[in-house]
C-alpha cells in the first residue's frame, strides 16, 4: 500500500478526512523527527524544540511552563533539559522567587548554536515547504493554529466525560 492509496481511501467524506488529518499529524511528526535526528548533529528534534522555546522567550521559563508549551509533562522537560545541560546548551537554576521550581536559561553555547551551526539547517526548511505557494503557507499556518483550540476542546470533552 502506498501513501497515495491511503489519501484516496480517506478523501471522500469530511469524517474520513478528519481521520486522515489526525493520522497524518502523527506520521508527519515521526518522519520529521527521524529526518531531523539523522541529519542534525548534537541534539534530537525534541531537544531542539525545547531550545527553540527557550530561545524565543524573553525570560527564563520553568519546567512546568515549558511542558505546557511543548505539550508534555514537566518530567519529560526535566529529562530533556538535563541532557541539554550536560551538553552545555542550557543551565538549570533554582527559581529565586519561588520555593519550588527551577528555571531553564540559555548558555553561550546555545546562542552560538543558533547563530552558527543551525543556520545551514534552517535554510533547508525551505525544502519542506517547496510545494506550497505563499498563499498556501499562510492558509496552512492559519489552519494549523486552529488545532490548538481544537486540542483544548478535546481535553475538555475528555475531562467532562470522567
Amino acid at each position: 500500500m502506498e501513501i497515495n492509496d491511503l489519501i484516496n481511501k480517506f478523501s471522500d467524506t469530511p469524517e474520513k478526512q478528519c481521520k486522515a488529518i489526525f493520522n497524518t499529524l502523527f506520521i508527519v511528526t515521526n518522519k520529521l523527527q527521524t529526518t531531523f535526528d539523522q541529519h542534525i548533529p548534537d541534539i534530537t528534534l525534541k531537544q531542539f524544540m525545547l531550545l527553540t522555546l527557550i530561545k524565543q522567550s524573553s525570560q527564563p521559563l520553568t519546567l512546568t511552563q515549558l511542558g505546557e508549551l511543548l505539550g508534555c509533562s514537566r518530567q519529560n522537560v526535566k529529562k530533556l533539559a538535563t541532557i541539554l545541560e550536560k551538553k552545555g546548551f542550557v543551565k538549570i537554576k533554582s527559581n529565586q522567587f519561588k520555593t519550588k521550581g527551577v528555571l531553564i536559561e540559555p548558555t553561550k553555547k546555545m546562542k552560538d548554536y543558533f547563530n552558527n551551526d543551525f543556520v545551514k539547517f534552517e535554510a533547508e526548511l525551505k525544502y519542506l515547504f517547496a510545494n506550497y505557494t505563499k498563499e498556501e503557507i499562510n492558509h496552512l499556518f492559519i489552519l494549523m493554529m486552529k488545532l490548538y483550540p481544537g486540542i483544548n476542546n478535546l481535553k475538555e470533552k475528555i475531562a467532562n466525560d470522567k
